[in-house]
């Protein structure tokens, strides 16, 4: 059995933030081996992230953030199990440094996000460590980009909601497109303008209003048209140019824009909150 140091467990724990106890077993395990027993920490950590497959991890963090020419936009979701691990140093710096991977690497998926190197290792398998660090279930579940004349990004404080939101024209619309973030952010569009949603979401939306008219006892013949008034409201309520401006409610978010420049335009948006 190899003669392991205390200087060496605490090397060991430096290098992975790992319980004493725990780096003291794997350099035992692996007769000193710093290299092999930090791939045993990591395959502890694959274990923990296995028994913990059944936890709900809502709780994280959500960051927003642009390149500097603000042509290209990220925002993406960190999650964990509770909030005290979510506001942890080394947690919070981990998301920061995924996001500056993403900024300068331009990943087109979640997926490709996950396989980038990081520290010599990917992505998820820096997420595997962090598991071994903390015991709590983790992972990258949202991931968002967009490209743009001028992007936007919004972060809400304490970082559990975050939009990106991209413009088509880049000078003199700073302003614009913060208040345009925001707006995403407080009032959840699910699209830029009523020919932007879905069409199973409209015939979703249609057949509910059909039901409701009929479960408040209107005429079979009525249904159809009480159910496209219902649609109407839906497109006012949850389109983003169809919506009320937030900083003034007399005017909607598309004659908003028209008095900042009569062409501008909202090329696209991505909002991301825990729990939703």
């Amino acid at each position: 059995m190899a003669n392991i140091t205390a200087a060496e467990v605490n090397k060991l724990r430096k290098m992975t933030g790992a319980g004493m106890m725990d780096c003291k077993k794997a350099l035992v395990e692996t007769e000193g081996d710093f290299e092999k027993a930090i791939d045993l920490l990591r395959k502890k950590g694959q274990k923990v992230a296995s028994k913990r497959a059944d936890k709900e991890a809502n709780e994280g963090i959500v960051l927003a953030q642009t390149t500097t020419d603000n042509k290209y936009g990220v925002v993406f979701m960190l999650n964990c199990e509770t909030d005290f691990v979510a506001k942890n140093d080394e947690f919070v710096n981990f998301a920061n440094g995924i996001m500056e991977k993403a900024l300068s690497e331009k990943p087109a998926s979640v997926e490709d996000l996950k396989a980038l190197k990081l520290n010599d290792r990917t992505v998820e398998e820096n997420i595997t460590e962090m598991v071994g660090k903390t015991g709590e279930k983790m992972d990258l579940s949202g991931f968002e980009v967009i490209e743009a004349e001028k992007v936007f990004a919004y972060n809400h404080m304490g970082n559990k909601l975050a939009t990106v939101l991209g413009l088509n024209k880049a000078n003199g619309v700073d302003e614009a497109g913060h208040q345009l973030a925001m707006q995403v952010a407080a009032m959840a569009p699910v699209a830029v303008d009523r020919g932007d949603v879905p069409q199973e979401v409209i015939d979703k939306e249609l057949e509910i209003g059909r039901e409701q008219a009929r479960e408040e006892g209107k005429p079979e013949a009525m249904l159809d048209k009480i159910a496209e008034g219902k649609l109407n409201k839906f497109f006012k309520e949850n389109t983003l140019l169809n919506q009320d401006f937030v900083r003034d409610s007399k005017k909607t978010v598309a004659q908003f824009l028209k008095e900042v420049d009569g062409d501008l335009k909202v090329t696209g948006f991505k909002r991301l909150m825990l729990g939703a």
